[in-house]
């Protein structure tokens, strides 16, 4: 990894997750010492995949209003359901970042959403607030998949910066998967914005405003 230090496993620990659809699945929470940011990041192992398969891995951002409360102004609970099985099914790696709001925390992140009310896209609202349209840097989970001695992956994920990122920190990323598309009312101008602003790779055609 460019001139970026080690980070170490801390500790493991074996945890039942369950759903609230009834999916439950057993996985092994993963905690480090040294990463870049400082971060209480955590990587959830699942699956037991065949000798020699490329793991698949999702870098996923924290969301408490998506991932706990089940907001329907974003996609990232339902991602984040989706994730936990498909990895499961074949082997890898879901890494929890520490990131809420695109790297802007909660408080910025419900601000923006105020602004969101008002008319601007997701991205303009950070921008009037000041900020990045997204702070997310992904040094810490490249740390994180090397001291799981993950290489070369498939990456689940429709955005292509994450990607991008993962490669320039020397991450070997065989293919990106493309998740589901989960639009509620609430979110397809947040979605639509995504794909206009920031490439995700999302059917435009089908997030009609309506």
């Amino acid at each position: 990894m460019p001139d970026t230090p080690a980070a170490t496993p801390r500790a493991r620990v074996r945890v039942p997750l369950r759903f609230h659809d009834g999916y439950s699945v057993d996985a092994e929470l993963v905690t480090f010492h040294g990463l870049a940011d400082g971060q209480e990041h955590v990587a959830v192992v699942l699956g037991d995949p065949t000798p020699g398969t490329v793991p698949l891995v999702r870098l996923h951002s924290e969301c408490l209003t998506g991932d706990v409360f089940g907001s329907a102004r974003c996609d990232c609970g339902p991602q984040l359901r989706e994730a936990v099985e498909r990895i499961a099914d074949r082997g890898g790696v879901l890494l929890y970042l520490r990131q809420e709001g695109r790297g802007i925390g909660l408080y910025n992140k419900l601000d923006a959403y105020a602004l969101q009310d008002q008319g601007l896209d997701t991205y303009e609202a950070n921008a009037a607030l000041g900020l990045p349209e997204d702070a997310r840097d992904y040094t810490a989970a490249a740390q994180m998949l090397a001291a799981l001695g993950i290489g070369e992956l498939d990456l689940l994920s429709n955005n292509p910066d994450k990607a991008e990122q993962l490669r320039a920190l020397g991450a070997v990323v065989r293919d990106r998967v493309p998740t589901g598309v989960f639009t509620t009312a609430h979110n397809v101008r947040y979605l639509r914005a995504k794909v206009l602003q920031t490439r995700h790779t999302l059917p435009l055609a089908e997030l009609s405003v309506g």
